[in-house]
């Protein structure tokens, strides 16, 4: 029989936008469809023992992405989309999908038009721009001058012109290339496909007026395979042994430099901690009440805590959330806060902002939400609805749909 073949294409400039592609292509009938990925090199580590032949193309790098998102500025200017989509187009050709499906890949809003080639983007909810969402100032350079109080309605005013300006280079690639351009809603820059698929539910992000062409998908949990720590066998770190166990990981993004603050924070209150560094952080010394590894597989360790405390992204929020466990956001960057945002109008967690971190202010949050019966109740009937969704069958069914 013959399998239509399948192209699953990430921009790695996380490890999320790697690892939720990857799950929904494991998730694929083998006996259907001919997989195959393309991401940069040094993701190797995340392939084991996949089938599927692998591409590479070029990303930008990912302290460049997280830098641009830390100063507020544009991510990809026009000459690196320009030369994304001669990438894709070149990629295009050698392998001849049927079907072509990106996370976060903006070019691929051009180059599979210019193929015809049917494309379906994995986004989350709150870059929709049929998601409402309150917006507020995250760590930018605005905020290290100014007071939050006067640097958020400042930031609400001019936001609009910044997506505006940080539209502008995808809609001149668009133009060059005969396309119509998306205008100066950045949301929409991010979510043009022929179907737009969401890493989320809606009972964290409602949709007003959402287009049939754009669904949920549910959590796509991943972690990636990975030796467990010696110590993670312990006794003292099962779930049932009285002190609560807290999940910490802050990722590779500008806040893994408070990680030792927060383990101090934390080594003076009645808790057990798991952490992992990212691989990005080497730590002088660590609390005794803490055990620290530079990887730790999130969705295992979020199923034994009783708290996650991260940087406010998806992957580990929904890891956090999937397991009926509340979240501390300690969140940077925009993406941060408005999945938080989501959390916290849900009842299942705390935000706080990494730009004025203070250990007292935490240790309250973390003393407050272990308390919370209405915030874990929250979280567990969360869970709830996250085992209400498949991903991998409401992925099939919107692939069937535009391979008919």
């Amino acid at each position: 029989m013959h399998r239509q073949k399948i192209l699953f294409v990430a921009e790695a400039v996380t490890l999320a936008h790697v690892g939720r592609p990857l799950t929904l292509a494991q998730g694929l009938d083998d006996t259907l469809y001919e997989v195959h990925f393309a991401c940069t090199d040094g993701y190797d580590f995340c392939f084991q023992g996949t089938p599927f032949q692998r591409w590479r193309i070029h990303s930008i790098p990912s302290r460049q992405f997280l830098h641009a998102l830390a100063q507020g500025k544009p991510v990809y200017d026009e000459a690196t989309l320009q030369a994304y989509v001669e990438d894709d187009l070149r990629l295009f050709d050698a392998v001849r999908p049927d079907l072509v499906i990106g996370d976060f890949r903006l070019s691929l809003s051009v180059s599979a038009r210019l193929r015809a080639i049917p494309y379906i983007t994995v986004s989350n909810a709150y870059w929709s721009p049929h998601v409402r969402q309150h917006y507020t100032v995250p760590s930018l350079p605005l905020t290290r001058m100014l007071p939050i109080w006067l640097a958020d309605p400042l930031f609400r005013l001019i936001r609009p012109l910044a997506f505006a300006s940080h539209a502008v280079p995808m809609n001149r690639v668009r133009r060059r290339h005969g396309l119509p351009s998306l205008g100066g809603d950045l949301r929409r820059i991010y979510t043009d496909a022929d179907q737009t698929l969401y890493a989320d539910i809606p009972q964290l992000f409602p949709p007003q007026a959402m287009p049939a062409h754009h669904g949920y998908l549910g959590a796509i949990v991943w972690a990636p395979p990975m030796d467990l720590p010696s110590w993670w066998q312990l006794p003292e770190l099962r779930q049932d042994q009285g002190r609560p166990l807290i999940y910490v990981t802050l990722g590779s993004s500008g806040q893994s430099q408070l990680l030792p603050r927060v383990l101090h924070a934390l080594s003076t209150l009645p808790v057990t901690v798991l952490a992992a560094t990212a691989g990005t952080i080497e730590l002088d010394s660590v609390p005794p009440n803490a055990h620290v590894t530079p990887f730790l597989p999130g969705d295992a360790a979020a199923r034994r805590a009783s708290l996650v405390i991260c940087n406010g992204g998806s992957p580990t929020s929904q890891q956090a959330l999937v397991a009926g466990v509340p979240v501390i956001g300690i969140a940077g960057n925009l993406d941060q806060f408005l999945n938080m945002h989501g959390i916290v109008a849900a009842g299942a967690g705390q935000l706080l902002r990494a730009d004025r971190y203070n250990d007292d202010v935490l240790r309250q949050a973390v003393t407050r939400l272990l308390g919370d019966r209405p915030a874990q109740q929250a979280a567990r009937q969360l869970a709830a609805v996250f085992q209400d969704y498949s991903p991998h069958a409401r992925l099939q069914e919107r692939m069937q749909a535009l391979l008919a």
